[in-house]
C-alpha cells in the first residue's frame, strides 16, 4: 500500500528558538494518527505544514495521488481544522457551502453534502442556525462538518476536543473511528492522551 503523504528531510524553522525536523515520515491511507507532546513541540507546525500553509525551509512533502498536480490541486486533498476555528457570519449552511462554491459544487449536490456532513457531526437540522448563536462545542463541530463536506483525503485536526463537552466527546470519538471507512486519513494534535 502506498502512503497518502510522504515527508522527506523536512525542516521548518521559526526564528532562532524553534525548528521542526523530520527525516522521513509516511502516512498511510485510511488511518488515524495522533500527535502528542508538550506545548511548543511542533504539533501545530507540522499540521500547518501538511496543510501546505507553512512553507518548509527544506525537504519535500509528496501527496502520492497528486504528485504531478499543482499546489491548488494538492490543497484540495487536505483540510485543516484549527484549534479555535473561525466561522463566517451567516448560517451554518452558509459556512459549509463556502468551500463547495469555490469548488463549483452547487444545487442539490451541495445541499446533499451539507446535510450529510451535519448528520456525521451530530448537528442534524442546524442548517439555518446563525453561526454567532452557537456554543463553543457546536462551533467546533460545524468547523469539522465544514471540513468533511469537502470530502478530503487527509483531515488535519488541531486540538479538536478542546471546547467539546463529555457527551459531544463520545460522539466525536465515534465519528473519528468511522472516518477511515470513508477513505479519510486523520492526523490530529492533542494533549488528551486518553483520546
Amino acid at each position: 500500500m502506498e502512503p497518502v503523504i510522504s515527508i522527506t528531510d523536512l525542516l521548518v524553522s521559526q526564528g532562532e528558538s524553534f525548528s521542526l525536523s523530520i527525516a522521513s515520515l509516511d502516512l498511510m491511507p485510511r488511518r488515524i494518527y495522533a500527535l502528542t507532546g508538550p506545548n511548543g513541540a511542533g504539533k501545530s507546525t507540522l499540521l500547518r505544514t501538511l496543510a501546505l500553509l507553512t512553507v518548509p525551509q527544506r525537504g519535500r512533502i509528496r501527496f502520492t495521488d497528486a504528485d504531478c498536480g499543482s499546489l491548488p490541486q494538492q490543497r484540495q486533498k487536505v483540510t485543516f481544522v484549527e484549534q479555535s476555528p473561525y466561522l463566517l457570519t451567516g448560517t451554518v449552511s452558509d459556512n459549509l457551502a463556502f468551500g463547495l462554491k469555490l469548488r463549483g459544487i452547487r444545487g442539490k449536490e451541495q445541499q446533499k453534502r451539507i446535510k450529510s456532513a451535519l448528520k456525521m457531526v451530530g448537528l442534524d437540522g442546524f442548517e439555518n442556525r446563525k453561526a454567532n448563536e452557537l456554543s463553543g462545542g457546536e462551533v467546533q463541530r460545524v468547523a469539522l462538518a465544514r471540513a468533511l463536506v469537502l470530502e478530503p483525503k487527509v483531515l488535519l485536526l488541531d486540538e479538536p476536543t478542546s471546547n467539546v463537552d463529555s457527551k459531544s466527546l463520545q460522539a466525536f470519538e465515534t465519528l473519528l473511528r468511522r472516518l477511515p471507512d470513508h477513505g479519510v486519513t486523520v492526523v490530529l494534535a492533542t494533549h488528551d492522551l486518553f483520546l
